[in-house]
Parts: structure tokens; sequence; C-alpha cells
């Protein structure tokens, strides 16, 4: 008997990883089960890492895939090949999902109007709506009638408020179950050289090169102002991707910091109330994010779904806005409405040094206002929900098929 077949589409760098999440769980409980997938934006390393065959063309867009956030970045991604790369993925996806059994797709309009246009049944992940953004889940005519076809099996949504706004509005075959983001989080053991009794800082400058490069430099900036003006002791940990790190002589070169091994040190740095000039650490990772948020007491970050991810750990977040094409103030400013107060925004332009030294009284401020903490717990709970998400997901797949 041939085995089932699912194709998942996906349309963002985070909605990858999602269905990676998925498809995890699906091995683990039904590995007769044959995978593929088609990323819609970026090359779809995350499927790559986890062996899934990549059914069609793909290619980095300059805008990162986030080409709404300045219509400039479209025209930059049309002139890179943006609608012909996209008709030569939609063929794809009609080609091969015609062996699928199922199609599973993660992400907003873009990645329904693929799984729609197979013809096949599919179930959708939606990633990029939340009741939370806007008040009511505002769908649109198009994404609506997508939603309400009789390919549409079920709506999962990344919170319980947006599933409760959508069966209100008429779809009841939207549900809850947990956000896929939430898993995998577990603590590996790596040993992250923490001071006891010092409270420690991530830094999250995001995945995306040459942005994550120039975001690093800018919390470089940041870190030695918290060093200089922090009524605390504090550590600093760095979760980085592996390219970033090959950057790291480079960035401490620009930066004026020194480069050991995966540590970045500035030294002389003149703390407030001290005659003595200091030395400050800034030590990377790029095998440790799941510990390094796990351990953290705050983290900087300028990146999404990590993001995410620590304000469902609990965490207190701090961004700062730089200059794009992915992390920007409209992207962060959404991003808050989104996670709640868990998250603090400084500035509404890309930081300069009068909002890094107001992030770094929030740092401050923050670290010292239990009552806060104590509601970012809460609050990261009810906004990401428990972790399990993927395998209530891939379970529901499984008993589909």
């Amino acid at each position: 008997m041939k085995s089932k077949e699912i194709l998942f589409l996906s349309n963002g760098h985070g909605e990858d990883a999602i269905n990676c999440q998925i498809v995890h769980a699906l091995r683990a409980s039904a590995p007769d089960i044959d995978v593929s997938a088609m990323p819609i934006v970026g090359d779809g390393a995350a499927y790559s890492r986890s062996t899934i065959p990549i059914i069609g063309p793909t290619s980095p867009m300059p805008s990162g895939g986030v080409f709404y956030m300045n219509p400039l970045f479209f025209l930059k991604d049309v002139r890179a090949g943006l609608v012909r790369l996209t008709f030569q993925q939609l063929r794809a996806a009609l080609t091969h999902s015609q062996h699928c059994d199922l199609v599973v797709t993660t992400g907003d309009i873009i990645a329904a109007g693929f799984a729609h246009a197979t013809g096949r049944p599919y179930i959708i992940f939606m990633s990029a709506h939340s009741t939370y953004y806007e008040g009511l889940a505002d769908l649109g005519f198009l994404l609506n009638y997508l939603l309400s076809s009789e390919q549409c099996l079920a709506i999962f949504t990344r919170d319980a408020l947006t599933a409760a706004d959508l069966n209100q509005q008429g779809f009841e075959k939207a549900i809850f179950v947990g956000n896929p983001v939430m898993d995998n989080l577990n603590a590996t053991g790596k040993n992250l050289e923490l001071k006891a009794g010092v409270r420690t800082i991530a830094l999250l400058p995001g995945s995306r090169l040459p942005e994550a490069n120039d975001n690093l430099i800018l919390l470089l900036k940041l870190v030695k102002e918290i060093a200089a003006n922090s009524t605390l002791p504090v550590q600093f940990r760095a979760a980085l991707v592996p390219s970033l790190m090959l950057e790291l002589d480079d960035i401490a070169a620009k930066s004026g910091w020194l480069h050991r091994e995966g540590k970045l040190i500035y030294q002389e740095i003149k703390q407030q109330g001290s005659e003595k000039a200091a030395t400050v650490e800034v030590i990377c990772y790029s095998d440790a994010f799941a510990d390094i948020l796990q351990q953290s007491n705050l983290v900087i970050g300028m990146t999404g779904s990590a993001i995410e991810q620590a304000v469902g750990l609990g965490k207190p977040v701090i961004t700062i806005p730089g200059n794009g094409p992915s992390f920007t103030y409209r992207f962060a400013e959404a991003q808050n409405r989104l996670l709640g107060d868990s998250v603090q925004v400084i500035g509404t332009e890309p930081a300069n040094p009068d909002i890094l030294k107001e992030a770094a009284k929030a740092v401050d401020r923050t670290l010292q206002d239990d009552k806060y903490l104590a509601n970012c717990v809460k609050n990261g709970l009810e906004r990401m929900g428990p972790a399990g998400g993927s395998h209530k997901i891939a379970n529901y797949v499984a008993n589909y098929l």
C-alpha cells in the first residue's frame, strides 16, 4: 500500500520553523508518512536541516520576506525576480500536490492561497493574524473565502483569544492547541559560564544577515550603556546563528571591542559612581539558544519568533528599533501589540545615543520591578500558551490520514 504524503507550505522563516516542529512531532508518531515542503520565502534552510525535501525553486529576496513593512522593499523584490519565482513555486506546488493526501500550510493569505490552489484538502496554522493585533481578527474578503472553503479542514490559531474570536465570526473549525514555537525549548545543559547571583541579560540580534550583523553592533553599544549605568551587577550572553559567529572579528573591529574565541570584550567602561574602569564581556554561542533564554532574567531582542519564545517563557523583553529591513519600529510596535506588556519598545526610530540611554535605564528599572516580572510570567502563558502545540497538530494530521 502506498504511504500517505503531505506537502508543507510556508511563507516566512519563522513559518518554516513552525512546520519543521510539526514534522518532527509527526515523524515521532507516524514515521511512515512521507513529507515534502515548498518554502515560499527564503532558502528554506530550516527544512534542509530537518532533512525535509524541498520540491521547488527558492531564492532569498532583498526584503527577507517582510516587504509589507516598506513598499520600496517590494520593488526591490520585484526587480530581484519575485514574480517569476512565485509562479515557479506555485507551479511546483500544483504539480507535486497531485500525489499528496493533505497540505499543511503555515502563514498568511499567500500560504492559504497556495494551499487552496492545489485543490487538495488542507489545514492552516494562521501565524500572521491575531485578535491581539487587530481588536477583531479582520481576515478580509479573500482570506475569509479561502478559510470558508470545504478544502480547509481546520484553522489552528496562534492564541486562544483569536480562536474564540473566529468561532464567534462563524469559523467553527478554528481552534487553539498551543503555539508550536514554544516547543523544543528545553535547555541542553550547556555551560554558559554564568556567575552565580548576577542577573543575566540575553542578546538576540536576529538571524538574517546582513541585518543581524548591524543589529549586533547596535546591541553592543547598548551593552556599554547598561554596563556604565546599571545599579545592579549584570552579565551578557548572546544567541547567534552560526553565520553571525563567523563575523565576530569584523564586528569587534568596527565596534572597538576585542574578540577572543566567542567572547566580545570591552575594556575601560567607566561605571557610574566608581572611579575605576571596568571590563564588560558578551559571551556568544551558536548552539545554546534555549539555554540562554531559560537562564536569562531579561531579554534584549531585535527579532521576531525568538522574542515570542522569550515572552512565552515569562521573560521581560526590551526592544530597540533598527534600520531594517525586518526589525524596524513598525515591526516592533506590532510585536508589542501582539505580545502585550512583556515587551517594552524603546524609541520610535532607529536607535540613537538618546534611545540607547533610555533603553539602559529601562533595563535597570525592569530588573528591580518584582511585580512587573511576575506579570510577565502570567502574560507569557496567556499570549503564547503552553508547549505541545506541534504534537497536537501532528496528531490531528495523523488521525485525518
